[in-house]
């Protein structure tokens, strides 16, 4: 199955199409037409799924995960402790209110979650891990670094300018982390 759950959840929602960091300046480019990028979507999307993605790596979270209306704040589970940090940062990135960037990002992971129960159709915890495994590689080239949204997930290597990285070596890099990091059940 050939889904991309980053332009999935950008097209439901109508953001415009989001830019890949420029992995030597890890800044977001201005798009083709030389326009300034929607820096919320830019911020926003690819955070939400990179917290899906490690939210779900532990059993208890892809179980939550595949329950329905288990949770109506889901950016407050995801990110837990550190909510308050990732929402002020996409905020502050993208100069909204926080208000409204938390409302903002509970929409993405709602239609996130949605859309992913919907293509996996009767998934396992397992199928859901694997899932976002692989789409964790397609997520990371879009995330803006001045989030640090790696900082809040305890996870630095998030922010690391090789994720956004294309080309063969890169390709290899990834995969060969990939590899090591592959999904397993606590069970």
């Amino acid at each position: 199955m050939s889904f991309n759950i980053l332009e999935g959840v950008r097209q439901s929602l109508n953001y415009p199409p989001l830019q890949r960091v420029d992995p030597n300046t890890q800044q977001v480019p201005k798009n083709k037409k030389g326009a300034m990028v929607d820096k919320f979507g830019q911020a926003a999307i690819p955070a939400v799924l990179t917290g899906l993605y490690r939210f779900v790596q532990s059993d208890e979270g892809a179980e939550e995960f595949l329950t329905p209306n288990k949770t109506s704040n889901w950016v407050e589970k995801i990110f837990d402790d550190h909510k308050a940090e990732v929402v002020d940062s996409i905020a502050t990135y993208a100069n909204i209110p926080r208000r409204v960037a938390a409302r903002s990002m509970n929409v993405i992971a709602k239609e996130s979650i949605r859309m992913t129960r919907e293509k996996l159709h009767s998934a396992t915890p397992m199928a859901v891990k694997q899932f976002f495994h692989g789409q964790i590689n397609t997520i990371l080239p879009y995330l803006p670094a001045e989030v640090h949204t790696g900082e809040w997930l305890d996870y630095s290597a998030l922010d690391d300018n090789i994720n956004k990285m294309t080309g063969p070596v890169s390709s290899l890099v990834q995969e060969i982390g990939a590899a090591f990091s592959n999904p397993v059940s606590g069970k």
